[in-house]
């Protein structure tokens, strides 16, 4: 009997252990996170991004019942984040919210950077892209991408289009117009995105290509006008304006996108706990709708296939470098 009481007794103490190791939130199960996980921004707070990864953050943080902490490290075109994040340890409670400039222009467009994609981060996964719009100001005598082509070339290399700076992704993006469309136009950059587009509404410069949020309100307040989206599809939050494709200029593609990645020798164990938790979080039909709101497409990905997205750029960007000559210390 005594043997029988205590076989019973273990079997309701396994069973008692495995449902309580079945409540523990899934990326807690082996014992990561066991504190506080760090998300580096290279951003300032407030903006999509920065939504993006709180949004992030708390999802993960439900998931593991640890918390994960955003940090905004802004500074450097996204230089001074990433460099934090290359130099912390490599244990998974230091992640970075990296854009496309930090892991595929900026070892384009910088002479000498400290840090090495390839060398100093793990990829987790892609989480979002951001396309583009190209706008101009009222006074310019062109309503679509034609008319603005045929403009251009009026004006002799004299058109300006505005950007935040060199070697910027917004910078680009109105150069990969300007070879693919074969026209001359004069970049004045300036510093930061506020200051462009104040200078497209004061008539100083003519154009720039802008992340949608950005623009949306002057759109809407006609005080800009929409060229097209400079990416693959039209977005959710400015649904009458076409893209450059189907105005006639293909395969101009500059959206900005974004990933989650780890320092490099962080545990692959680790890395696809949280890739796992990361292809959960952006699942959520309200979040997406939500994003959508602000021209904001949530991705998830394989780690592999963020490299592979961002050799793809590599290529496409290195073009547009090279024939512009744009380098910077």
């Amino acid at each position: 009997m005594n043997t029988i009481v205590s076989c019973m007794v273990r079997c309701a103490l396994s069973a008692c252990a495995a449902s309580a190791f079945a409540s523990l939130p899934a990326l807690a199960a082996d014992g990561y996170p066991a504190k506080a996980v760090k998300i580096v921004v290279p951003y300032a707070p407030g903006g999509p991004v920065d939504q993006l990864a709180r949004n992030l953050a708390e999802r993960l943080g439900k998931a593991s019942g640890q918390a994960f902490i955003v940090e905004n490290k802004p500074g450097g075109n996204t230089i001074v984040a990433a460099t934090a994040v290359a130099r912390a340890p490599a244990d998974g409670y230091t992640l970075m919210l990296a854009s496309s400039a930090s892991l595929a222009v900026n070892p384009l467009v910088y002479k000498s950077l400290a840090y090495d994609p390839e060398r100093d981060f793990a990829p987790v996964s892609m989480l979002a892209r951001a396309p583009l719009v190209m706008v101009v100001n009222t006074a310019t005598p062109a309503k679509n991408l034609k008319e603005l082509v045929s403009h251009i070339r009026s004006q002799n290399g004299r058109f300006a289009y505005a950007s935040n700076g060199n070697g910027n992704p917004l910078h680009l993006a109105c150069a990969l117009f300007g070879s693919m469309a074969n026209v001359e136009m004069l970049h004045v950059p300036y510093n930061g995105t506020a200051p462009a587009l104040a200078s497209v509404l004061g008539g100083d410069t003519q154009m720039t290509c802008d992340i949608v949020l950005n623009s949306m309100p002057q759109i809407k307040a006609g005080k800009l006008h929409p060229i097209g989206i400079v990416g693959p599809r039209r977005v959710a939050a400015l649904p009458n304006v076409p893209t450059l494709g189907e105005e006639g200029l293909f395969g101009v593609d500059a959206t900005v996108w974004f990933a989650l990645v780890a320092p490099k020798a962080t545990p692959t164990a680790v890395v696809e706990r949280l890739n796992g938790e990361v292809v959960k979080a952006l699942d959520d039909a309200a979040l997406k709708t939500r994003f959508s709101d602000l021209a904001m497409e949530l991705e998830s990905s394989t780690p592999r296939e963020v490299w592979s997205l961002t050799a793809k750029e590599r290529v496409k960007w290195s073009a547009v470098v090279k024939k512009y000559d744009i380098k910077l210390d």
